[in-house]
């Protein structure tokens, strides 16, 4: 059994870890700042929510699973938010989404 749980928590972890790397070349990749906090704080948190995950196999039901636990609730809710704010930001301060034939225009004349 603790063999299965092995598995399954690096599993997670590896996965995990991939989202991460994947979310880091989004944003070297991708064109403007929008796609970029999307891809950073989409793979953020599902990279560290499927590693908080392996963690807390490995650590079995004890006191630091359920710190684990409210650092992933904690995530959660903050991860979503900051890059709310922080797209909202860049809106109203003029920065153009790139839109699909490779124009930046913004159609709202915010300050």
């Amino acid at each position: 059994m603790e063999v299965l749980v092995d598995i399954a928590s690096w599993a997670l972890l590896v996965s995990g870890g991939t989202f991460c790397i994947i979310g880091g070349l989004g944003l070297l990749r991708l064109p403007d700042v929008y796609a970029r906090m999307h891809a950073a704080g989409i793979t953020d948190t599902l990279g560290a929510g499927l590693m908080l995950g392996g963690l807390m196999l490995q650590g079995g039901l004890s006191l630091v699973s359920v710190k684990l636990v409210l650092i992933l609730v904690f995530l959660l809710f903050t991860s979503p938010a900051s890059t709310y704010a922080l797209a909202n930001a860049a809106y109203r301060r003029g920065v153009a989404p790139l839109l699909g034939g490779g124009t930046s225009e913004n159609k709202d004349d915010a300050p």
